[in-house]
């Protein structure tokens, strides 16, 4: 007799009610087996020593599981991180016992509570833009890139004219991009920032041409306050900002004044020297504390948490394999709990592997695009908004969305 045994992908409690469902169990027994099907691994930061070695107690007294550096058990006064290992119901009963206990940990509860119901809720997550509403979860949304600009490093020049650019855009719309996103500024590695009146010049046509003609919402990419301004006004509905509103202290009140969307764009360095050796010590986890500290600073400064997209900044200051790290762990960035974005589209990175120029990237971009929605992008901004939207299809299709 063979019994067959196989592993069972098992990455939420949607996935967990399914593989029991299929066993027929009880109503009471699903409800209690369902948590425990269900693991998650969690790095928590800036832990007190005394607080870890409570930390990990209290994970184990309950069967889970608390990884620790080996100076913790000094007790001397640095903070330290640490790995916690469990299922939901460790989880559960975890969050319990630290609401009791001194040293920060009651604070380290509510934020353990706060990332576990975030990231298995089962609402609908709703993005509210240009007058219409989007289901994150029934499907991936795409993003076409309209630049207006000479230097691009993609299509750079190739829709400069603003006539052109309009055309560009409509037929982005007419292939299947949920959002127009205008950019009067290259951002390319080496790129020096234009004066406000040369930017407007470019995209005010533009945003004018085709704010009457499409019906996906438009958005401004652009990192000055200004800009941003004239751009809503003339008819787009979010703003797109690279440097997550640090380069313009204009931007921030604006947005949150206007209340619509905007994305906050990891970057490390400016444009002119983003690739001049970039360096990190963990380029997922220091691009999370950074997302989150902007984000943070937005809420704290009246943005509404579903106004907020974070972009973990493919290409912005990261080599080859800070890039294929960011997109292979994507899904962390999902923990912060805001709609998350991903750039990945011809990006030097695919030329890097594939040895190719900007226009012949299609088939590298489309897989950064599946792998990316794999592991969480709710939107994908791209260049060839048609092989996307296919692709984006049989992702969401391959993943049950809907």
């Amino acid at each position: 007799m063979r019994f067959d045994p196989r592993f069972l992908n098992v990455d939420d409690l949607h996935e967990a009610y399914a593989r029991l469902d299929e066993l027929r169990p009880s109503e009471q027994g699903r409800a209690i087996m369902a948590p425990k099907m269900v693991n998650r691994v969690v790095r928590v930061d800036n832990v007190d020593t005394k607080a870890a070695n409570i930390l990990k107690q209290n994970m184990l007294s309950i069967g889970g599981e608390v990884s620790l550096p080996r100076e913790v058990f000094d007790y001397g006064g640095m903070k330290v991180s640490a790995v916690i290992s469990g299922n939901l119901k460790h989880y559960k009963l975890l969050i319990s016992k630290l609401k009791r206990q001194p040293f920060g940990l009651k604070a380290l509860a509510a934020e353990l509570e706060w990332l576990l119901c975030s990231s298995m809720m089962e609402e609908r997550r709703i993005l509210r833009l240009g007058g219409r509403e989007y289901d994150l979860g029934a499907r991936t949304l795409v993003m076409g890139v309209v630049n207006v600009t000479p230097d691009s490093f993609s299509d750079g020049g190739r829709f400069f004219d603003a006539r052109t650019a309009i055309d560009h855009a409509l037929r982005l719309e007419e292939e299947g991009a949920d959002i127009l996103d205008i950019g009067g500024e290259s951002t390319r590695p080496g790129s020096d920032f234009i004066t406000l009146d040369e930017e407007l010049r470019r995209v005010m046509p533009v945003i004018e041409g085709i704010a009457g003609r499409a019906s996906a919402p438009l958005s401004i990419d652009t990192t000055k306050a200004e800009v941003a301004r004239q751009a809503l006004q003339a008819g787009c509905a979010m703003v797109n900002e690279i440097s997550a509103m640090r380069l313009d202290p204009e931007m921030l009140p604006l947005v949150v004044d206007k209340g619509v969307p905007f994305c906050l764009m990891h970057m490390q360095g400016m444009p002119k020297d983003m690739q001049v050796e970039p360096d990190y010590d963990d380029v997922v986890g220091e691009i999370a504390a950074f997302l989150r500290e902007r984000a943070q600073a937005a809420m704290e400064a009246g943005a509404d948490p579903s106004d907020i997209m974070v972009d973990p900044g493919i290409g912005f200051g990261k080599t080859l394999e800070h890039n294929l790290e960011i997109i292979r762990r994507l899904s962390e960035f999902k923990s912060l709990g805001y709609t998350l974005l991903l750039g990945s589209s011809r990006k030097s990175f695919i030329g890097r592997i594939l040895d190719l120029p900007e226009d012949e990237r299609v088939e590298g971009t489309a897989a950064s695009v599946a792998v990316g929605i794999v592991n969480g992008a709710d939107i994908v901004r791209v260049h060839d908004v048609k092989e996307m939207v296919r692709v984006t299809r049989v992702a969401d299709a391959i993943l049950g969305k809907g």
